[in-house]
């Protein structure tokens, strides 16, 4: 039962995202809005990491599963995408390369961001 109302909350977090794409006139993704909730959620304290984490690992283990579709997708497109197979490699692989470097970017502003407040915590 804690699995379910764990998946429940994840599952609202997302149903908001969705709303807020529709209140929003933004070109943002909807997930984006729902992780960027469910980061201020955990953040500010209104969800408590116990209350998703049994429910997030087990998404997080099976998201290579969520992949097989869009791989089938492009192996039956393979005709359409065949002319433009080189500018489209370049493109995932600079992407690919910004956001990893973005993601440690931030990563690290984090992780001294978060250390700074520990040590003024415990003196």
């Amino acid at each position: 039962m804690k699995f379910m109302k764990q998946f429940g909350i994840i599952l609202a977090v997302t149903f908001l995202g969705e709303a807020l794409k529709y209140v929003i006139p933004l070109p943002i993704p909807a997930s984006i809005y729902g992780l960027v909730l469910m980061l201020l959620a955990l953040c500010t304290g209104i969800l408590k990491l116990d209350q998703v984490k049994e429910a997030a690992t087990f998404l997080i283990e099976i998201m290579p599963m969520m992949f097989i579709p869009a791989a089938v997708g492009l192996m039956d497109s393979w005709a359409q995408i065949k002319g433009i197979c080189v500018p489209l490699t370049a493109v995932t692989l600079i992407t690919t390369v910004v956001v990893m470097a973005v993601t440690g970017l931030v990563t690290q502003f984090i992780i001294r961001k978060g250390g700074k407040a520990d040590d003024g915590q415990d003196a």
